[in-house]
């Protein structure tokens, strides 16, 4: 296959590299060579199997409608640009276009919501704080992980009220710790992620699983059958 990657930042250039490594072809176009989208014209798009886009908060949306209105089969790993979902999933469905989107695409992320889910079930008393922790070059805050995971304790437990705690600092791929306290007790669920390899990997498996398909999915929605 050969895939588009938009952004040239660390996670960008690694999801290149693990594409290479899964042998399909890439061109990396950064965030210089495409100015309001202005690269990600029709037929430049049909050249490519999919789109994996690892940008900005402020790039991405350009980004997602010039690649959806023109059909493309598309992945989005950017996060803080969700207010504008609605718009995205009516975009792709109005031109056929291929659009899966997340907020984790590694194993130990989709582990996570699911543990917290459980843990907001068997604690409902608790009071929870999620603290998520990552590079000073990340440009959201809360980060996109965190969100999830507030709305996954509060989809298994409706009355909490869950802080979120952002920092940012040195290179830290991401750290995000989920606090739940009682008058008797503390219990802490950490996820710690070493790399930003793992969600590459995950972004690189999701292009591939959305080639030839129509449609809107978020990840955790499909992470199963990667």
């Amino acid at each position: 296959m050969l895939f588009l990657v938009l952004g040239r930042g660390k996670t960008g250039s690694l999801v290149a590299d693990v594409a290479h490594e899964r042998g399909h072809g890439v061109r990396v176009v950064g965030e210089e060579e495409n100015r309001n989208a202005a690269a990600l014209t029709g037929p430049f798009l049909a050249g490519f199997d999919a789109v994996i886009d690892f940008t900005t908060p402020e790039s991405v949306v350009s980004n997602m409608r010039a690649c959806l209105a023109n059909g493309a089969h598309m992945v989005v790993g950017t996060t803080g640009w969700y207010q504008h979902l609605d718009d995205m999933r009516s975009l792709a469905a109005r031109r056929g276009a291929g659009f899966l989107y997340g907020t984790g695409f590694s194993i130990g992320v989709q582990a996570t919501l699911r543990v917290a889910k459980e843990l907001a079930k068997a604690a409902p008393h608790y009071r929870f704080t999620i603290t998520e922790t990552h590079h000073t070059d990340k440009k959201d805050a809360p980060s996109g992980t965190a969100l999830s995971l507030r709305q996954a304790l509060q989809a298994a437990n409706p009355s909490l009220q869950v802080e979120i705690v952002s920092k940012r600092e040195g290179d830290v791929a991401g750290l995000h710790v989920i606090e739940a306290v009682s008058e008797n007790d503390r219990i802490e669920l950490k996820l710690e992620a070493f790399s930003r390899r793992g969600f590459a990997d995950g972004a690189v498996r999701a292009a591939e699983w959305i080639v030839g398909k129509t449609g809107v999915w978020e990840f955790s929605t499909i992470a199963s059958e990667l």
